[in-house]
């Protein structure tokens, strides 16, 4: 019985073990894949979401001041 009992831990710790060694092969896997999609999208000059919404802000900024000097120009203009 008591050999019964020893046969099923060390069945245990080999799951155990073979889950861990499962679990670092996967984080190194995706770790490689992350950084091989980084270098092919850096490869192409493709832009990150940060920098894309940066971009979009400045745009937007840009387009509400144009039109706020529109405004002013017209009133200046119709002063004359």
């Amino acid at each position: 019985m008591h050999t019964r009992n020893k046969i099923f831990d060390d069945i245990s710790q080999l799951m155990t073990s073979a889950a861990g060694v499962a679990q670092g092969a996967r984080e190194e896997a995706e770790t490689a894949m992350k950084s091989l999609i980084e270098r092919w999208l850096a490869d192409r000059d493709l832009i990150t979401r940060e920098e894309f919404e940066a971009v979009r802000l400045m745009a937007e900024k840009a387009r509400e001041e144009n039109a706020r000097l529109e405004a002013r120009i017209a009133t200046l203009e119709a002063r004359r």
